[in-house]
């Protein structure tokens, strides 16, 4: 299970253009399936059903406190690393802190309830594009530097999803389990 935000559809869009505007140079790279962009912003790992209910009513206090801000994505970059690229991602911009701000709240809320442990990594907004199979190919430390400025549109914040994810041999499987609106929403 996870809380996410979904993205724009003209976000969608350019990620599934920039996807392709990698090209063969990206051989090896297992590529998020554009429905299921979205921006993690607490990933709760297995969690038992009787447990949902008290995620998503979490979620929706801390949405009804919040109001709608927006985020763009901007440029292109990679975890752990661009040197050792593993996961591909676009960046967020405009809107970092305020998804920031968002996830600690919902990190606090979720410890309240002992549904969630905190984690000691830095929480770095963005939207995974794909991730590296094996040995990245040689050209993609290029590529990543060629759409360093890439640029990928605004999306409007309203509302928080909780998810679920069901692993599947061709990629993952996402069910809404709940939405929580933000204020004013």
């Amino acid at each position: 299970m996870f809380v996410a935000i979904d993205v724009a559809p003209f976000t969608r869009d350019r990620l599934r253009g920039l996807q392709d505007q990698f090209g063969p140079r990206t051989q090896g790279v297992r590529w998020v399936d554009p429905a299921n962009f979205h921006c993690t912003l607490v990933f709760l790992g297995e969690t038992v059903d009787r447990d949902v209910v008290k995620v998503c009513r979490a979620v929706e206090q801390v949405a009804r406190a919040r109001p709608p801000f927006s985020f763009t994505l901007t440029g292109v970059g990679a975890f752990p690393t661009p040197r050792r690229p593993r996961t591909l991602i676009a960046r967020v911009g405009e809107g970092a802190e305020e998804l920031t701000a968002l996830h600690g709240q919902l990190e606090t809320a979720l410890e309240d309830l002992g549904l969630y442990q905190r984690e000691e990594r830095a929480f770095t907004p963005h939207v995974t594009l794909g991730r590296v199979q094996g040995e990245p190919d040689p050209e993609l430390i290029p590529a990543l530097v060629k759409f360093a400025a890439w640029e990928g549109g605004e999306t409007k914040v309203r509302e928080i999803r909780v998810m679920s994810s069901e692993l599947r041999p061709d990629g993952p499987e996402y069910a809404v389990l709940g939405r929580a609106r933000l204020a004013g929403n």
